[in-house]
């Protein structure tokens, strides 16, 4: 990809955010009964290319029983209120009541409180109890000290997810964790992320990754670009990730490793954009976080937005639109591409010829000059 001159000393490739690509229908249409949008992701199946932000706004132990019997993996925050406190209802009511100038802080003394590990135990076995797959998220620099915890409860996907994930973290001041040791000492499938160009991601499936996230997360309440000076625009990371798992697959003998993309997302059309150009399912945070049945009941925050020394993120209000399954399964009431998600990831595939996620991956596309 050629380079643009942004000064005489430095020069840089342009990128493609979602809303610059366009998905082209070919000469043919499909029936909608005849398109599937199930994936699999190592043994585990699911019914929609779907994962929620593992974010305490979005899952909690009921809502990802909710998510469950819809065929949407839910992974629960391991560092979140539910691993905090035995009972979190005051304390996400109390985040939904904070007027933007304080939320920031208030949350901070919220999250202040330690991870109770017992409270980590009971939280994977309570998923387990209700018979779907059991997913969980953690940290980077809690995984250690959680993953395996969580295993011994009975959980099945572990997602690693930070801001930016690295095979490969140097530290002069402490030992960091080997990735690639630690994923292969755990006996279930690893999600790991975020990284945003071919090389990070290459490095990322060659620790034994079952799946990579893309991006950074957060698209509604993340503000890593503010803090950090940190963006990748999403169509070009996806791409260039994608790439990465096509050549890893020649690299590694037939490995295959899942493309998720992760952040900028809020509308099923943002989701259908991310498959065409190589993801193999979506991670919905806002999306979800709009429905009336979400803990924070159309309140949204990240991780990021709670750290206690540079927060990355904010509480927004996203304001509400229907339930959980309206949004994923609809009936829909509105236009805007935040109902049944995965209804319009069915038909914009139907639209386009094909029949299944891998096939409309093969879509051509348009890219059209901001």
């Amino acid at each position: 990809m050629p380079e643009i001159e942004i000064g005489r000393a430095r020069r840089g490739r342009r990128a493609y955010s979602f809303d610059e690509v366009s998905v082209v229908p070919s000469r043919r249409t499909r029936d909608l009964s005849d398109v599937s949008v199930g994936w699999q992701i190592d043994a585990y199946p699911f019914d929609a290319p779907l994962m929620t932000a593992p974010t305490d706004s979005v899952v909690s132990p009921a809502s990802a029983q909710q998510f469950g019997k819809l065929g949407i993996c839910a992974p629960l925050n391991l560092e979140g209120l539910w691993s905090r406190y035995a009972d979190p209802a005051p304390q996400l009511a109390q985040i939904r009541g904070l007027s933007a100038s304080e939320a920031t802080p208030v949350m901070q003394r919220i999250y202040a409180q330690p991870i109770d590990p017992d409270l980590v135990s009971r939280r994977v076995a309570e998923l387990a109890d209700q018979g779907h797959t059991v997913a969980a998220a953690v940290s980077p620099d809690k995984a250690a000290q959680l993953a395996p915890v969580a295993v011994a409860a009975g959980l099945d996907i572990l997602v690693i997810r930070g801001t930016t994930v690295s095979a490969e973290h140097v530290s002069s001041s402490r030992e960091a964790i080997n990735l690639k040791e630690f994923i292969h000492s755990l006996d279930v499938p690893v999600i790991v992320g975020g990284c945003a160009n071919y090389q990070s991601a290459l490095h990322l499936m060659r620790t034994g990754a079952a799946g990579v996230l893309v991006g950074f997360g957060g698209g509604a309440s993340h503000r890593t670009a503010n803090v950090l000076g940190v963006r990748v625009p999403m169509a070009t990371a996806v791409a260039e990730v994608a790439e990465a798992r096509r050549d890893y697959l020649d690299e590694s003998g037939g490995r295959y490793v899942h493309v998720l993309a992760d952040g900028s997302m809020g509308r099923s059309g943002d989701m259908v954009r991310a498959i065409a150009c190589g993801a193999d399912a979506v991670v919905a945070g806002a999306a979800f976080a709009r429905a009336i049945d979400a803990p924070g009941q159309g309140f949204h925050w990240g991780p990021e937005a709670v750290h206690p020394t540079l927060p990355r993120g904010e509480r927004v209000e996203l304001g509400t639109v229907g339930t959980i399954a309206e949004i994923a399964t609809g009936p829909s009431h509105v236009a805007d591409g935040t109902m049944n998600l995965v209804g319009a990831i069915r038909r914009a595939i139907a639209t386009a010829g094909y029949t299944d996620l891998k096939e409309f991956q093969r879509v051509e596309v348009v890219v059209t000059e901001s």
